[in-house]
């Protein structure tokens, strides 16, 4: 009789502490459509950094609906796969495939979830990476997704650059960009290239501190898509920590897809998960990430039509 009282008492409090979850009200994150390109980044910290955030995770993924996400900080293997088995199971027709490195030290590795039944992959690998050479300016080395979307090719470059203030930290991320630019330059120069991840810095510092000089004084060759949140202090940033508040997860575009960001209903965007949780940012931080998503959607004409 003992035992019988003590397995309901354990089935009750599971029962009720899954009933004190927060919800989230997955409808307002939508942003995908049929007629674009939605690719997105985010940090997911130490994932899973809670027994729900797996399922969190791809139903908030679900939501936004974006065509191809890369992930930042994805330490757990088994868990990446529960993740894509999720999606799988939740959106049958998109036929979601992901990729997850593994060579981090510290099991902080980079990722991509997209949807196969309209990314086309041709390669996934990664750059620099050598650690002797190159492990201050790429701590997690770049990941590459090459891939066509209908009769459009093009590459997405995710990043995990060094975290943390200071001059030593500075310099680290400006080599990694100074590297990336020379890497487009000499492989990609005429390519459609997505450059994004969690990189770490403001894009609105002073020139003499600024992480990103090489890309945002050639405006000719790159821009980054989310620049306008980036310089609107009351803007929604990804990184919204009144101690440490900033926005550091960008998406840079090489000027061969401005025609496609200049199209009707092309833009840049912070997915603001906590605006629509119960509990709002302590939710999402418990639960899930320290970090939201940033997704830049691209409409492609010849594509579209």
């Amino acid at each position: 009789m003992k035992k019988i009282i003590i397995v309901l008492f354990i089935l009750l409090t599971v029962i009720l502490w899954a009933e004190e979850l927060p919800k989230i009200d997955y409808d307002k994150l939508t942003i995908g459509e049929e007629q674009t390109l939605e690719v997105m980044t985010w940090n997911i910290e130490h994932f899973p950094k809670s027994e729900f955030t797996v399922d969190y995770a791809a139903g908030i993924i679900s939501a936004i609906d974006a065509d191809i996400i890369g992930l930042q900080e994805i330490e757990s293997d088994s868990a990446f796969v529960v993740l894509l088995n999720n999606l799988q199971t939740q959106n049958p027709e998109d036929k979601w495939n992901g990729f997850r490195a593994n060579t981090n030290e510290w099991e902080m590795n980079l990722a991509y979830l997209y949807k196969s039944s309209i990314i086309n992959v041709d390669s996934i690998y990664q750059i620099y990476p050598d650690d002797e050479i190159y492990h201050k300016p790429f701590p997690r080395k770049p990941l590459i997704l090459e891939f066509s979307y209908y009769d459009q090719k093009l590459f997405i470059i995710n990043n995990h650059l060094k975290a943390m203030p200071g001059e030593k930290n500075i310099v680290r991320r400006k080599e990694a960009c100074k590297l990336l630019d020379e890497y487009i330059d000499e492989f990609l120069p005429q390519e459609n290239v997505i450059l994004m991840g969690d990189l770490n810095d403001q894009l609105t510092d002073a020139p003499e501190e600024n992480s990103f000089n090489v890309f945002l004084d050639d405006k000719q060759n790159y821009y980054f898509a989310d620049w306008l949140i980036a310089a609107d202090s009351t803007a929604n940033w990804s990184y919204p920590y009144w101690k440490y508040r900033g926005h550091i997860d960008h998406i840079l575009i090489s000027n061969e897809l401005y025609d496609e960001f200049e199209n009707s209903g092309s833009f840049a965007k912070v997915i603001t998960i906590d605006k629509f949780t119960e509990g709002g940012e302590d939710s999402r931080y418990k639960y899930i990430t320290d970090h939201r998503p940033v997704v830049v959607k691209l409409r492609f004409t010849q594509s579209s039509e």
